[in-house]
């Protein structure tokens, strides 16, 4: 989450992490073949609250061939715009399924009561009794 200075950093490693193992296979199977293909990792990070480092961000864009400084800038301004609704969608469909889960009351035990009673009462969600 983006609430702590390094965050964005730490995201990146896990990323870098994650993938090293995948961009490793691609780039051994191309060289393998005599393709002549070169795969490379490029990370878009961004917190849940819509913060980025714009640098990083534009830079990246620049990477893949994004060459207007505009074009780049208006990714970055949509970006940053959507990604808070996105999260609010997420979260929605998360209380679907929670909704419509026959067993609901395990995971809405498992979310603090603040978190599950706001945002069942944001999305209009109710919980049908259990069927026993």
């Amino acid at each position: 989450m983006d609430t702590s200075e390094d965050w964005a950093e730490k995201k990146e490693q896990e990323k870098n992490d994650r993938y090293s193992s995948h961009l490793g296979f691609i780039n051994h199977l191309s060289n393998r073949e005599k393709s002549g293909w070169k795969a490379s990792q490029t990370n878009f990070t961004m917190g849940v609250r819509g913060s980025l480092h714009t640098n990083q961000f534009l830079i990246r864009l620049e990477s893949l061939s994004v060459k207007n400084k505009n074009t780049r800038e208006a990714i970055r301004n949509r970006t940053v715009q959507q990604t808070p609704s996105m999260s609010d969608m997420n979260l929605k469909f998360f209380f679907i399924q929670v909704a419509l889960n026959s067993e609901t009351e395990w995971t809405l035990q498992s979310l603090p009561t603040k978190i599950t009673n706001k945002n069942m009462e944001r999305f209009n969600l109710h919980v049908q009794p259990s069927r026993t």
